[in-house]
């Protein structure tokens, strides 16, 4: 067990009202490890709890730490747990199902009724210099991978999962709504799946601009150009947005037997174009996180398939917290990382 008995910890007490409190470090339970953590990303959904106190049904209620997406070294091992894992770089996919459960049972352990995921109502996350987490979900680190990319695994894995459901192999063409950071990411997962065409739809120039940087084929302004009618029809559409008009306009762009994918934070209810969905025999699906993705994603990025580093553009110590959530109003800002030990000189 480490020496270290408490820690400093950012916590969300309301809605845009943030306080630095002096904690416990969690104990290990036997098939836990301990994780320093070294690196955390800010989440849309972080970014939301702090400026609306929900998304859908999860609401703020009391005190909550935010952030999931952290990487870290293991500093202590629960009894049931090899000892030799301590000092590991390690990756921590955020979430504890029950492994008990249909669901988990099946292999679909994201869709546990039990799930317990960071940063999540009531479940504190990782603005904290230390967590636990099961053995199994700390996912060694190649040298060659940093910490920074270690934390952004996390949306990968959403990426990865989102180009699975899409049915993205190679040779396969691809419209993508939103080049915030998810599109950004499903962009590479997209291009390293084997899609040779990749539409990114987004209204700041900006952010077409970057989209070509991470594998985009074609950029679109949706205000000048109609998604729907204008761009030759593709195997899969993802939504990164959450807007209604591209998730419409979007499943329209899909051509016979294609897929649309839902992944960005929108309306609980949308308008959706059924006659194009029938006609074409159009699956409509969406994600909810992710199963089984962190040794893809490690390997994509070690093999250099993929490129997170280069997506951080701001980093921030655990007292800035504020600054890194309310960092997505800048245009040039794409994903900003929290290191509750301090940021690295």
């Amino acid at each position: 067990m480490t020496s270290i008995q408490r820690q400093r910890t950012s916590v969300l007490l309301g809605t845009q009202d943030l306080t630095v409190e002096d904690r416990p470090v969690p104990e290990v339970d036997p098939g836990d490890v301990l994780v320093r953590v070294a690196a955390v990303g800010v989440c849309g959904s972080d970014v939301h709890y702090y400026r609306h106190g929900r998304i859908g049904d999860f609401v703020v209620e009391e005190p909550l730490v935010l952030g999931h997406e952290l990487s870290g070294t293991i500093t202590a091992v629960g009894a049931d747990v090899d000892p030799a894992r301590v000092g590991e770089r390690v990756a921590v996919e955020p979430q504890r199902p029950c492994h008990r459960c249909a669901q988990c049972l099946a292999g679909r352990y994201n869709l546990c009724p039990h799930m317990r995921f960071y940063a999540t109502p009531p479940v504190d996350g990782a603005f904290a210099e230390f967590v636990t987490i099961e053995a199994e979900f700390a996912h060694v680190l190649p040298d060659s991978v940093s910490f920074e990319a270690g934390a952004l695994l996390e949306p990968l894995s959403v990426g990865i999962a989102a180009v699975r459901k899409a049915g993205i192999v190679p040779g396969s063409s691809v419209l993508i709504a939103g080049a915030g950071p998810i599109g950004i990411i499903c962009a590479q997962a997209a291009r390293a799946f084997g899609a040779t065409r990749i539409v990114i739809s987004d209204l700041v120039p900006e952010r077409r601009e970057r989209a070509v940087h991470y594998g985009a084929t074609e950029v679109v302004d949706p205000t000048v150009v109609s998604v729907a009618s204008d761009i030759a029809p593709v195997d899969a559409f993802i939504d990164a947005s959450g807007a209604p008009r591209a998730v419409s306009d979007g499943i329209k762009a899909v051509g016979p037997a294609g897929a649309a994918v839902l992944v960005g934070l929108g309306n609980s209810e949308m308008t959706l174009p059924v006659e194009h969905i029938q006609n074409l025999e159009v699956t409509v699906t969406g994600i909810f996180r992710y199963t089984g993705t962190w040794p893809v994603a490690i390997g994509l990025v070690a093999s250099g398939q993929i490129d997170l580093d280069s997506l951080v553009t701001g980093r921030f110590g655990l007292d800035e917290v504020r600054e890194a959530l309310e960092s997505d109003t800048d245009p040039e800002s794409l994903k900003s990382v929290v290191y509750p030990g301090g940021v690295p000189a």
